[in-house]
């Protein structure tokens, strides 16, 4: 496994923020699509010491454009533009690119849905990338098993879960049933935490996680033969991003040495 920082919890200039992940003491960034400049991303990043691991492809869509679309025309606009975002995420160097789940849970839109993921997998596959899903409450796969029964229903070789571990908070779900579910499915991790209602993205401990649940999805990753990126991701809201990426780091190493 490794380590990773997700950039969006830290705000201003982009190579600002490459300084705050490399200060906190991170090796590997998540990223949003067109965060850094193609010509001189990999220079920044290289100057920072920092890989990229994961692209958010989906975030370049405007709240009034989905994959799902019933109106083609739109729907194929928001295909161009995630896609865009996935030849993005090959050109920085990632190794993964996520999609967040549409809103419409109507079995015909989940088939829009399901259509659109599967061209991006193909693209995904022939740019060297996994492209996986994010369950995420308030969107039409809010839940592990959810997700994963819609990964099962589009069949794609290389459509796999992100799973989340605060959202997993929000809808009860436990992170060693869902890992072990996932089996060869899963494709990242995002470690955050909540008050097990609000997607707060709060520092590791601040919420209702626990040291021992913690410690428990450690142990079932390494169980299951996980071998991806588990990755920080906080909001920039916080009082002080940089002490709570920094205090969450260190408690992941306090559990997992490892990942140092």
């Amino acid at each position: 496994m490794i380590l990773s920082c997700c950039a969006w919890a830290f705000s201003g200039l982009d190579v600002r923020i490459l300084e705050e992940v490399a200060k906190a003491g991170f090796n590997w960034i998540d990223l949003r699509p067109f965060a850094l400049s193609g010509r001189g991303g990999r220079q920044e990043l290289e100057s920072a010491g920092l890989g990229v691991s994961c692209v958010g492809v989906s975030a370049v869509l405007p709240e009034d454009l989905s994959l799902d679309s019933a109106d083609s025309t739109r729907a194929a606009d928001a295909l161009t533009r995630v896609s865009k975002g996935v030849q993005y995420a090959a050109e920085i160097g990632a190794a993964t690119a996520y999609l967040v789940p549409t809103l419409d849970s109507d079995k015909v839109a989940l088939k829009r849905f399901a259509s659109a993921a599967s061209a991006l997998a193909d693209q995904a596959l022939a740019l060297g990338l996994k492209l996986c899903l994010e369950h995420a409450p308030g969107t039409a796969l809010p839940t592990v098993v959810q997700t994963l029964d819609f990964i099962d229903s589009v069949g794609h070789e290389n459509l796999f879960l992100l799973m989340d571990t605060g959202h997993l908070q929000m809808c009860d779900e436990d992170p060693e049933s869902s890992i072990e579910r996932a089996g060869e499915r899963l494709g990242y991790v995002h470690l955050d935490d909540n008050d097990g209602v609000g997607d707060l993205h709060l520092a590791l401990l601040d919420g209702v996680m626990t040291v021992e649940s913690l410690s428990r999805t450690f142990t079932i990753l390494k169980r299951v033969g996980y071998a991806g990126a588990v990755s920080v991701e906080l909001s920039e809201n916080l009082p002080d991003p940089q002490a709570a990426v920094s205090r969450s780091r260190r408690i992941i190493l306090d559990i997992e040495p490892s990942l140092a």
